[in-house]
C-alpha cells in the first residue's frame, strides 16, 4: 500500500524562509518549483538547508519543479532546458526521485508539430534521470491555450499524453495530474483518471466550480465567466493540495 503526504507547492528561491512559516499547520510534503529558470539558487545548499528543517517535523520534498518551454528554449525559457538538467543532477541532495514541470510546445502550432521535438528534448532528459533512478512528470495545466495554439504545454490533453508516450515510451515519464484542470475543459476526472491513474506520479489536489447554466446559455466562448479553481480547503492561505504517491 503506498503512502499519501499532503503537502503544498513552494517557490525554491523563498522556500528557506516559507517552510518555516508555514510547517506548523501540519503539511506532510512540499513541491519545491522553479519558474523558468533555477537561476542563482545553490540546490546542493538549499537542499542541505531544507533538510534540516524538515527532519524535525518529519516531513519530507515530494518533488522539484521547472515550469517553462524547454521545447524552445527561446526568450524567458532560454535557460528552461539546462534547469531540467541540474534539477536531474541533483534530485538526490533533495531526496526525491521525480521532477515535474510543463513539456514546452512550439508556440502557437497544434500540438502534434510539437511531438518530434518532444521526443528529442524529453527523450534525452528521460534517459539521462533514469540512469539516476528518477522520473519525470508534466502538469497537466493548459496555460490558456488549446489543442491549436499555446505557449507553454502540451500535456493538458488525454489525446496529447497518447502522442506523447508513443513518442518516448519510457517507464520513467508521466503525469503530475490536477482535476481542475480537466474541469474547466469539461472533462469528467474520475473516468480518466481509472484510465491514466499508471501513469499519474505526482497529484495536485485543486478542485473547481463549474457553472452548468451558464454553459448551457452561453458556452464557453462567451464573455461570461463557466469555471473557477479553488483549494478544497478553508481557513489557511496556500495554493494547492499535493498528494504524494
Amino acid at each position: 500500500m503506498q503512502e499519501l503526504r499532503i503537502g503544498t507547492m513552494v517557490w525554491g528561491e523563498e522556500a528557506l524562509n516559507v517552510i518555516p512559516q508555514i510547517l506548523p499547520h501540519g503539511f506532510e510534503c512540499f513541491e519545491i518549483a522553479f519558474w523558468l529558470s533555477t537561476g542563482n539558487t545553490d540546490l546542493v545548499e538549499t537542499a542541505k538547508g531544507l533538510k534540516e528543517q524538515l527532519s524535525e517535523k518529519d516531513a519530507s520534498i515530494s518533488c522539484l519543479s521547472i515550469f517553462g518551454n524547454a521545447l524552445t528554449g527561446e526568450g524567458s525559457s532560454e535557460d528552461t532546458l539546462a534547469s531540467w538538467e541540474r534539477l536531474i543532477d541533483n534530485a538526490h541532495h533533495f531526496g526525491v526521485d521525480l521532477i515535474t514541470g510543463f513539456t514546452g510546445r512550439l508556440a502557437d502550432r497544434p500540438i502534434e508539430e510539437s511531438i518530434p521535438r518532444f521526443k528529442q528534448v524529453f527523450g534525452e532528459l528521460s534517459k539521462r534521470a533514469m540512469d539516476k533512478g528518477i522520473r519525470l512528470a508534466f502538469e497537466n495545466c493548459a496555460m490558456d491555450g488549446d489543442w491549436n495554439r499555446g505557449e507553454w504545454n502540451i500535456a493538458h490533453n488525454p489525446a496529447a499524453w497518447e502522442l506523447m508516450f508513443n513518442a518516448v515510451p519510457m517507464d520513467n515519464i508521466g503525469l503530475e495530474w490536477e482535476p481542475a484542470h480537466q474541469l474547466v475543459s469539461l472533462i469528467d476526472p474520475i473516468p480518466q483518471l481509472r484510465k491514466w491513474v499508471g501513469k499519474v506520479f505526482h497529484v495536485h489536489g485543486k478542485d473547481a466550480t463549474l457553472a452548468w447554466d451558464i454553459v448551457k446559455e452561453h458556452g464557453i466562448h462567451g464573455p461570461k465567466t463557466f469555471a473557477w479553481h479553488r483549494t478544497p480547503v478553508s481557513g489557511i492561505a496556500i495554493g494547492r493540495i499535493l498528494l504524494r504517491f
